[in-house]
């Protein structure tokens, strides 16, 4: 499978799919730091700046043009400009450039807010106008942190919804074949996760870093004790044990909860107890995280902990514990790259003659950015059904 990417951001899509063994023919975006981590990771692919420039024929043929364009107009949390904001008509540009390279398959990805977006008719005129260009389609909303498939077994723990279109050209069958499962049509909610199992708040594109983990908290910043006093988990076996220590379940707290507008966000201003991140937002200052500093210098870090049973939202790091209990401090850039399903040190990359990036950029490229464990979830599901229409060709 060939495709291109635009919008490309920090590029999502190729990590998901290189499992897959797919290419990417071409790349596409104009960020200044999402270029400089394009050319580091993938300096053989041809990197294009405005997508609205491609020309037909201008790179190789692609089978399938994946693209995220700007969510500002459309997100709930914005001024709602819609197709009337520049922004938003990049969403029609992005179908122009189909019209022009005709692949055989389409990926969009915006905000849920797209779905209300005028009252429902710019989303109308996205999905006309695929339907003008010969794509049958089919949407539907995902959540990050229930996506599981390989290299995601335990998902992401990072609360991210988005809406996902999917086209093919002809036939709306195969596109609902790739976002539909039989059990989804039967109308059951998706299971709850069990206590330290649970996802971390949406990651927002901001230079301060995205959803993080803490819990309840005064006005002068200190922890509620009756909230840090629930935290302690249960070991694998359901009970404690002096030999197995408890997991620290962290407790996320959205950062416009610790902000001048707390009602804006798309998550509102809040606290999380479920072990799961807000969704990370386009910004340079990330949400908040309550941890525990415990005896021997272990602290509590957000991501995947293989060795650990029952709580997926955690792993552990020596680092020297100072004191003892909980605090408050922010997500770090490497928690957003594992919020987002990047591998760590993704987006750490030499920056202005300087070996490592600073943290502002980074987090907020990975607020822009989709969830590398949605992707790779859509591009298995595109791969199964190429394979049964190639065996009933």
């Amino acid at each position: 499978m060939r495709f291109g990417s635009v919008c490309s951001g920090i590029e999502a899509a190729s990590v998901a799919w290189e499992p897959l063994g797919w290419k990417a023919s071409f790349l596409s975006e104009i960020e200044k730091f999402p270029r400089a981590v394009l050319k580091h990771h993938y300096p053989e692919v041809p990197l294009h700046g405005d997508f609205t420039t491609i020309k037909a024929g201008e790179y190789d043929p692609i089978d399938l043009l994946v693209g995220g364009t700007p969510c500002q107009s459309f997100s709930v949390a914005g001024l709602r400009g819609g197709m009337a904001d520049e922004r938003g008509n990049l969403s029609l540009e992005y179908l122009r450039l189909a019209d022009r390279l005709r692949p055989r398959w389409l990926v969009w990805e915006n905000v849920p807010g797209v779905l209300s977006s005028s009252g429902g008719r710019d989303f109308g005129s996205i999905l006309g106008g695929l339907g003008e260009l010969g794509y049958g389609f089919a949407y539907r909303v995902l959540d990050a942190q229930y996506i599981r498939v390989d290299g995601f077994g335990r998902a992401v723990p990072q609360r991210r919804r988005r809406v996902f279109v999917v086209g093919h050209l002809g036939d709306w069958r195969r596109a609902a074949a790739v976002l539909f499962e039989r059990e989804s049509l039967r109308g059951h909610h998706p299971p709850r996760r069990q206590a330290g199992q649970r996802a971390a708040p949406t990651i927002s594109a901001r230079p301060t870093g995205g959803g993080g983990l803490g819990t309840d908290f005064d006005l002068d910043g200190g922890l509620l004790p009756e909230v840090a006093g629930c935290i302690q988990e249960r070991d694998a076996k359901g009970a404690d044990s002096d030999t197995k220590p408890g997991h620290l379940i962290p407790i996320a707290i959205q950062e416009r909860a610790i902000c001048e507008n707390p009602n804006a966000g798309p998550d509102g201003a809040g606290i999380r107890t479920d072990g799961a991140a807000y969704t990370l937002e386009a910004r340079t200052v990330p949400q908040a995280v309550a941890f525990a500093h415990q005896a021997g210098g272990i602290q509590t870090t957000l991501g995947y902990d293989p060795e650990s049973a029952t709580a997926p939202t955690l792993a552990k790091c020596q680092t020297p514990a100072v004191v003892l209990g909980w605090r408050v401090r922010r997500l770090t850039p490497t928690e957003c790259e594992r919020l987002q399903g990047f591998p760590d040190g993704y987006t750490n990359i030499p920056y202005r003659g300087k070996n490592g990036a600073p943290d502002g950029p980074r987090y907020k490229a990975l607020g822009n950015s989709m969830a590398a464990n949605c992707m790779r979830w859509i591009g298995r599901r595109i791969e199964a059904v190429d394979k049964m229409e190639t065996t009933h060709a």
